[in-house]
């Protein structure tokens, strides 16, 4: 699915007027029977409806929807804010429909001084003021409106995007000044900003409405923003040939757990190995010799000189693809095999963990990473890798884009919808996986998951995608099982079987 900018949305809309061709104002009511629909389903005749509409689209669409829900015997008062004596076309026709129909209990056109009208808990709040073309924050009278509607104990339901919440960048956005929605009827698409922790307080439930927008332009409009389908992954799963052995399913190193963190070295080892791997062998210090026989005895361990720690890099040639990092410590000495490793690996390399917190306290090093680097930071592990906090996860984003483009990089910024950021400037996000995830060891996990499928021979982008896909999967089947609370990374494993056949069937 593809993410448009506020541009593209307009320009989609505009492509769908002359090209269905349908009039504007019949594509407004087509949304607004859409949305009515929707609320229709979720609250009775019985509710009262107060309808706060804006002087754009946005807010013709919310007159049409009051207008719908008054036909439908729904109690409905309408509070239309034009201003500056300026309504959108659309919005003037609406405006003129709302006068005509005689169901609506109360129409008020604010031009000056509003008095507000009572919300309680029994009524229903249609949120229609701004869209998705806004792009700057709220004040004054509508920032004192939106506190009004936030503080009160009614639902809201906001069409399309909650107002005052900007389609992609809110970095510099009032937040006080957002409305807080508990339901938001969002129209074709998801927008960027739906997309990151920190708006989840205003979206509320999201569902999206189809309004049979042109498939011909989504089809063919680039997008730098996507989310992954599961049928486009079935497309790039690879069957095994029916004569495949060990030798070519992938020969996979791992680099990980240092003395007191063998945990992280067996569950990655155990993810690599659930991904289809081959062969995995394990780098660990002397210590970790038993407990890796133990815990995971279908891995090769390799010992490194030291009791400990990794400490010296060691060659590469024969592997297909190396994980590094999950649990290995910041020594100096191990920092230093870190980079030499990743520099004279000539096979796809996954960099999770303490690699990338080596690589935050030596950010020169950056330069000396070879092309096509995996890295899969979570988002405090990324700001130390920036050299700076991020005061948003759109400005977080923005910065992993650019570093990818930079270093010719793959770069997971990891979370709820994890996003990789391509070198290509192309950004996807993942929409598997759970709060439950939100556990020690999740990370390894990952590792050792896009490690074997580059061992298997995926291209980096295809590993990293069906790797994220795959671990989030996995997590969602063992939640509906185990419930989100219990959840440990080592049920990620468990459940990643059953994730693969999810997707191959």
């Amino acid at each position: 699915m593809k993410i448009f900018t506020s541009a593209q949305i307009r320009e989609l809309d505009h492509y769908t007027i002359e090209h269905e061709p349908i009039r504007s104002v019949d594509l407004m009511e087509r949304a607004a029977r859409a949305l009515t629909h929707a609320i229709t389903d979720r609250w009775n005749n019985g509710t009262s409806v107060v309808v706060f509409a804006g002087p754009g689209n946005n807010g013709g669409d919310a007159l049409a929807v009051a207008r719908m829900l008054a036909e439908k015997e729904y109690k409905v008062s309408v509070f239309l804010f034009n201003i500056n004596g300026r309504l959108s076309e659309d919005c003037a026709i609406n405006k003129q429909r709302i006068i005509d129909c005689k169901r609506i209990r109360q129409f008020t056109e604010v031009t000056q001084q509003f008095d507000p009208p009572q919300l309680d808990v029994d009524t229903l709040v249609v949120d229609g003021l701004f869209g998705s073309g806004l792009n700057k924050p709220l004040a004054g009278g509508f920032a004192s409106l939106v506190k009004y509607i936030n503080q009160s104990p009614s639902q809201i339901v906001s069409i399309d995007i909650p107002s005052g919440l900007m389609t992609e960048d809110n970095t510099f956005n009032v937040l006080a000044n957002i409305i807080r929605a508990d339901l938001t009827l969002t129209l074709q698409q998801k927008k960027l900003s739906f997309m990151f922790p920190e708006n989840q307080q205003f979206i509320g439930e999201l569902k999206i409405i189809d309004i049979r927008l042109s498939q011909e332009f989504i089809r063919k409009k680039q997008a730098q923003y996507i989310i992954t389908e599961e049928t486009d992954l079935r497309r790039k799963l690879r069957a095994r040939n029916a004569f495949a052995h060990k030798g070519n399913m992938g020969n996979d190193l791992l680099i990980a757990g240092c003395f007191g963190m063998a945990g992280a070295a067996i569950l990655a080892a155990k993810a690599c190995l659930r991904s289809g791997a081959g062969k995995v062998t394990v780098h660990i210090p002397k210590r970790n010799y038993d407990i890796m026989q133990i815990a995971v005895p279908e891995a090769i361990a390799q010992i490194d000189h030291e009791e400990t720690y990794f400490s010296e890099a060691v060659a590469s040639e024969d592997y297909d693809a190396i994980g590094i990092g999950p649990g290995i410590g910041q020594m100096e000495n191990t920092a230093i095999a870190m980079i030499s490793q990743v520099r004279r690996s000539q096979c796809p390399v996954v960099m999770d963990a303490d690699a990338l917190n080596i690589l935050s306290r030596h950010r020169a090093w950056m330069q000396q990473l070879p092309k096509g680097i995996i890295m899969t930071p979570h988002p405090r592990e990324f700001d130390r890798l920036n050299g700076a906090p991020c005061n948003d996860s759109y400005e977080r984003l923005s910065k992993a884009r650019d570093l990818a483009e930079h270093l010719q990089a793959y770069i997971i910024i990891k979370g709820h919808y994890s996003a990789l950021c391509m070198p290509n400037g192309q950004v996807v996000f993942n929409p598997t996986g759970n709060a439950g995830m939100a556990t020690a060891g999740s990370g390894d996990v990952l590792t050792g998951i896009i490690t074997a499928l580059l061992g298997r021979g995926y291209e980096r982008e295809d590993a990293c995608i069906l790797g994220m896909y795959l671990h989030g999967l996995a997590g969602d089947l063992a939640a509906r099982e185990l419930g989100e609370e219990s959840l440990t990374a080592g049920d990620i494993i468990e459940w990643l079987p059953k994730a693969f056949k999810r997707i191959a069937d």
